[in-house]
């Protein structure tokens, strides 16, 4: 494509995705409505951080939660983390929970509360990336920064049919992206972009009747949507095998912190055997004495591999245990525990199989 015909189209893509905005931008809490103030550098960054790898229907009730409870990053900085990992629970890939109260505390003590707003000085915070960088410097503080989620990578991907499989393609959808972001209102253009991916141009089925650029879509003209972006293919997960430890005593359950790093870092959860992203677990109890082991009662499937858990149920009365990292918490108040969903699978399993 001629450079005078590629920049005549980005400026009309840039024009009419910007006016489909106006008019059907979505309702999210985080956000201020089109061409409106900026919005709260905070709201921004900690959406954002949810965001990663999250549906928005996941994230809503969680936002809306933990800013009613931390209204302020000062307030989520003085937080204790481990409050901050159980409100989070549900949310999975807990290693962004741990960085998002890092950063807080580091945004509260050593910038006095306020968020950076240039694209390079984000980029040194905890847990903010590339994307997020650039996310927070076009939406809260309205610089003109490329923007590239998932979403935008689709959409994008599709206007220029860009065939370069991910993820070598990154780098042809981000110059595109570039092209078509405007000098003003990078931030409204990139929610735009987002919410196009979201709601139109989705990865099956996209609403190509509806969309404001179908006329200057290269794949649509091409009658190959759904073929971009190019992905590698798919590889077999491993499968790996755990074990789960219910003791249970005086209507409390034994709960266990995990350790600070690795899988879910520092969150409660029932003892288990060692399992790794990277091998089986031992199967060996916590303490000597009678169990009854329940085989695969729970199959979840992470990013690199998928992990089916046993259930083993202690049946003697006596109980030896004073471990610090244990605690016993009330069976009829598990849900304020904050347990990783996979843990939870099993703690559901168990109390459907009593009634």
């Amino acid at each position: 494509m001629a450079v005078d015909s590629f920049s005549a189209k980005a400026r009309k893509i840039s024009a009419n995705i910007g006016a489909h905005y106006v008019d059907n931008a979505r309702n999210l809490p985080w956000r201020s409505p089109p061409g409106g103030d900026l919005p709260d550098p905070y709201h921004v960054w900690l959406s954002e951080i949810m965001l990663q790898q999250t549906t928005v229907g996941a994230v809503k009730s969680y936002f809306e939660k933990f800013t009613a409870r931390w209204p302020t990053v000062e307030r989520l900085a003085a937080a204790n983390e481990a409050d901050v990992l159980a409100a989070w629970a549900g949310l999975g890939y807990y290693a962004r929970a741990r960085n998002l109260h890092k950063c807080a505390v580091h945004v509260a003590e050593k910038l006095h509360g306020i968020f950076p707003r240039k694209e390079s000085e984000l980029l040194g915070l905890p847990g903010v990336g590339a994307y997020t960088a650039a996310a927070i410097a076009a939406i809260a503080f309205g610089k003109r920064a490329v923007v590239v989620d998932a979403n935008i990578e689709r959409l994008v991907a599709r206007l220029f049919a860009i065939d370069t499989p991910l993820p070598k393609g990154k780098i042809e959808i981000r110059a595109a992206m570039d092209a078509i972001t405007p000098k003003q209102g990078a931030g409204d253009f990139a929610q735009a972009c987002m919410d196009m991916g979201a709601t139109i141009c989705t990865s099956k089925n996209p609403k190509c009747d509806i969309c404001p650029v179908q006329k200057q879509c290269a794949a649509f003209a091409l009658g190959n949507m759904e073929s971009f972006p190019v992905k590698p293919p798919k590889k077999d997960k491993p499968v790996r095998r755990a074990r789960f430890f219910w003791i249970e005593r005086q209507d409390r359950i034994l709960l266990a912190s995990r350790p600070p790093k690795g899988m879910l870092g520092g969150m409660r959860a029932l003892p288990d055997d060692g399992w790794a992203a990277g091998n089986d677990g031992h199967a060996m109890p916590p303490i000597a004495g009678k169990w009854q082991v329940h085989d695969n009662i729970v199959q979840h499937s992470f990013t690199h591999f998928s992990l089916e858990v046993d259930l083993a149920v202690y049946q003697d009365e006596k109980i030896a245990t004073n471990k610090d990292e244990n605690i016993w918490w009330p069976l009829n108040d598990i849900a304020e525990a904050g347990l990783p969903t996979l843990y939870a699978k099993a703690v559901k399993w168990k109390l459907k199989e009593e009634k």
